[in-house]
């Protein structure tokens, strides 16, 4: 299959990149320019006809995804598509389904036939977890099962996968002779890998057959996203020498598959605190050639459990500011629980005021919205502001419940509004008008 990436290397414009440039009001020359040196990507496998189209990367919105998926203590699939349902209302872009329990090909086909939106997961969840039924022991992993099993969740209308190919003997290394971490190690899927490859002694296959994962990719023109299997889990373990091991590796492989015609992201951490977060952008986008870059959060403390969702919405912010491309949320469940429909509602919600923050810095005209918002305001025409506001049936919501005596003011101030004294003294002068 001719992939986004090589259609746009040839000049060639798909109805992908059509509606691309429509979204993000941009000319469609600019979409296949930056699809073609692989700064943007579309998560967009054509086995799904009706998905949302979405573009991540250079000069586009900020994207938001949310994730959901089982555990061993909570397995309900009418739970998970409440979740996805909810995650698409708020207004995610993407959806991760990363569950660890159940029937786990019977989960993720009831969400992909219950959302439009473009779908990816961790392939090495179901990996183990099955060959943990099977076998009673993680280790005792086939690689042939896990190529196998990564088609197959293809197959079914994947978009994008999490693949930890830069896990490898040198990451492992890093990690040893550092005295491992204050955190300990965050990802489900890299934590297992690591496992797997001490006790077997050998190479992560995802690295080792790194060329046979992105031709998998290739073939439902699927958005490989390089996991961060080594992230941090605590900001005193943020850019440590094994966490920016996995970095400069997965930045080459991110070169390597451009090159051979697969569509890149790079995964980033986890926990950053706020100081180091342009950094930690700046150097992704140097080594791997601009590639869209995912971040988790990324959360700036260690302490907010119960609130990590406005935690991470201060490092999201941030990342958007200084160039990530795709943000996931984190819910307020967030180190404490599997998150509830609420959770994941909160969570969409707060991410994306993040992302909107980062991209009124990251792009000046993306302002004139916001413009248009203060003046409504000022004007005290409520109506218009709705056509502004990122919520707003939760702002109408809130003031419904709380009217005030005279329609045109709130009842922060009531009779004592500053905005509506203020319009009386400089009416007649006033220069920015709608």
């Amino acid at each position: 299959m001719t992939t986004q990436l090589e259609h746009a290397r040839q000049g060639t414009i798909t109805k992908e990149m059509q509606i691309v440039a429509k979204n993000e009001s941009l000319p469609e020359s600019f979409i296949v320019e930056h699809v073609a040196k692989g700064e943007i990507v579309i998560p967009c496998n054509p086995g799904r006809p009706n998905q949302v189209v979405t573009g991540i990367g250079t000069g586009l919105r900020t994207k938001v995804n949310a994730s959901i998926g089982t555990s061993s203590d909570i397995c309900d699939i009418g739970l998970e598509v409440e979740k996805a349902k909810a995650a698409r209302e708020e207004g995610a872009d993407t959806l991760m389904e990363l569950s660890a329990a159940g029937d786990m090909d019977e989960i993720r086909r009831t969400v992909l036939a219950n959302t439009d939106l473009g779908v990816g997961n961790v392939p090495l969840y179901q990996a183990f977890k099955e060959t943990i039924r099977k076998y009673k022991n993680p280790a005792k992993l086939d690689p042939e099962y896990l190529f196998d099993l990564i088609e197959q969740q293809l197959e079914d209308g994947l978009s994008f996968m999490a693949i930890h190919c830069g896990i490898n003997q040198y990451t492992i290394e890093r990690l040893r002779k550092q005295g491992f971490r204050y955190g300990g190690l965050a990802s489900k899927g890299g934590t297992y890998m690591v496992a797997w490859m001490d006790i077997n002694k050998k190479e992560n296959p995802l690295y080792e057959e790194f060329d046979r994962v992105c031709a998998l990719m290739k073939k439902y023109d699927a958005v490989l996203s390089l996991g961060n299997g080594i992230r941090a889990g605590a900001i005193h373990d943020s850019h440590d020498r094994a966490q920016m091991a996995e970095m400069v590796i997965n930045c080459e492989l991110a070169e390597l598959g451009r090159e051979m015609g697969c569509q890149m992201m790079v995964e980033g951490p986890g926990h950053v605190p706020m100081d180091e977060i342009e950094g930690n952008i700046m150097l992704e986008k140097r080594m791997s050639g601009n590639a869209p870059y995912y971040v988790l959060g990324p959360i700036p403390c260690d302490t907010g459990a119960g609130y990590d969702h406005i935690a991470a919405a201060i490092g999201a912010a941030s990342s958007a500011r200084y160039g990530a491309d795709l943000i996931c949320y984190i819910t307020p469940a967030e180190h404490l629980a599997l998150p509830t429909v609420d959770d994941v509602r909160e969570g969409v919600r707060a991410t994306r005021l993040a992302a909107r923050i980062g991209d009124i810095s990251k792009y000046p005209d993306q302002r004139e919205n916001e413009k248009q918002a203060a003046m409504a305001r000022r004007d005290m025409r409520w109506e218009d502001l709705d056509k502004y506001l990122l919520f707003p049936r939760i702002a109408n919501k809130v003031r419904e419940k709380r009217a005030p005596a005279k329609k045109e003011t709130c009842t922060m101030c009531g009779d004592f509004c500053a905005m509506k004294k203020g319009m009386e003294v400089f009416e007649k002068d006033i220069t920015y008008k709608r």
